[in-house]
């Protein structure tokens, strides 16, 4: 049994049985699992506690410890498409089940993991899986642990080389909102399918190079989700999640 993770730079966390129970915030470009209502109150829970984070340009993942007790108490995991280097896969691994479990930092100081760099999708976006690179999908994984409802780390070898989470769509918010409590429909289910589509390869670089199927797709999915009656809070998620595409490509 998995009992001691190793992050980038060989930074070492041992598991805890104390997973958190925040509900994860999927709001397209990341997961967090922090919940702080503003920008300020994110500065305040930086400040008062330690680990990896954000530097101006720089985007690694970001999982903050308690000064005091050294256990986990946040996460900000990185979405691999926003990476000049991301790749898909259609390829999955295998997973073995969920482990709940918190981490507990080995000793107080700052820390870097970087981002994932391949997106792994399940059928109907089921599940998203975040690899480091390629290489995990050539062996199998040891364990996943499940940091918090429905978002798990996954570990190979004894590091963590990506994280996963279950159900994404029923997640889907803003920056700085929790997620609708009510089920998703399955209209808000279909549309981010196609929205990963649209901002993943091979797709997203037709709209980048003005393939006509490809920008009507894209206007096509942004006219849906603004006429969408239900489910509002998801959809308007989902507008973000390809606003920039629209903005610069939408009209050709």
């Amino acid at each position: 049994m998995t009992t001691k993770l190793s992050f980038d730079g060989d930074w070492r966390a041992t598991v805890t049985d104390d997973p958190l129970h925040l509900i994860p915030r999927f709001a397209g470009d990341s997961v967090r699992v922090m919940h702080y209502a503003d920008v300020m109150e994110r500065e305040r829970f930086v400040a008062d506690t330690f680990g990896s984070e954000h530097w101006l340009w720089d985007t690694p993942d970001v999982f903050r410890f308690d000064p005091d007790s050294r256990k986990l108490v946040g996460a900000e995991l990185q979405m691999p498409y926003l990476s000049a280097y991301a790749e898909t896969s259609i390829r999955v691994p295998v997973m073995p089940a969920v482990r709940q479990g918190g981490l507990r930092a080995d000793e107080v100081r700052e820390f870097r993991h970087e981002m994932c760099t391949v997106l792994c999708r399940a059928p109907g976006d089921a599940m998203l899986a975040c690899l480091r690179d390629l290489d995990v999908l050539d062996e199998p994984l040891d364990a996943r642990i499940g940091i918090a409802p429905d978002v798990a780390l996954l570990v190979q070898h004894g590091a963590v080389v990506g994280w996963s989470l279950t159900d994404p769509v029923r997640y889907l918010t803003t920056a700085y909102a929790d997620p609708d409590p009510d089920p998703p429909s399955s209209a808000t289910r279909r549309l981010l399918t196609e929205c990963l589509d649209l901002v993943t390869e091979p797709v997203v670089d037709d709209v980048v190079d003005g393939e006509p199927a490809a920008l009507a797709r894209l206007r096509a999915a942004d006219e849906t989700l603004r006429a969408q009656r239900e489910d509002r809070h998801r959809a308007y998620a989902l507008l973000e999640l390809i606003a920039t595409y629209v903005k610069d490509y939408g009209n050709w």
